[in-house]
């Protein structure tokens, strides 16, 4: 029985430090900063951790008032871009703790 005891509180004490590393790994997610651009870099999209988008640039050379179709779709291709980056850091820097667990899918 006493075993079983010693077992369980290095088992406890394994996932506490995996929680606490997990929580870390989610702050420095949090804190990054992403960067997508399109049309050759005419628009950059700028966003954080938090999918937020904090910044957009656009060339003048790409602003062309008789074709604001084109700049719509480079802006929308920039950030989706930066959208599947954070999407992939996510997965990439949280897929190590929840590598065999079989969660249900879209946790991180």
């Amino acid at each position: 029985m006493r075993g079983n005891m010693g077992n369980m509180n290095k088992m406890m004490k394994q996932m506490q430090k995996m929680q606490r590393d997990m929580m870390k790994a989610q702050e420095e997610l949090l804190e990054m900063t992403f960067e997508a651009s399109s049309g050759g870099g005419m628009v950059k999209v700028v966003a954080n951790g938090k999918k937020e988008i904090l910044d957009i640039e656009i060339s003048e050379e790409v602003v062309d008032p008789d074709d604001i179709e084109m700049l719509q779709d480079l802006i929308i291709a920039a950030t989706n871009e930066v959208l599947t980056k954070i999407e992939d850091t996510t997965n990439e820097k949280m897929g190590k703790f929840t590598q065999g667990m079989n969660l249900p899918g879209g946790l991180f």
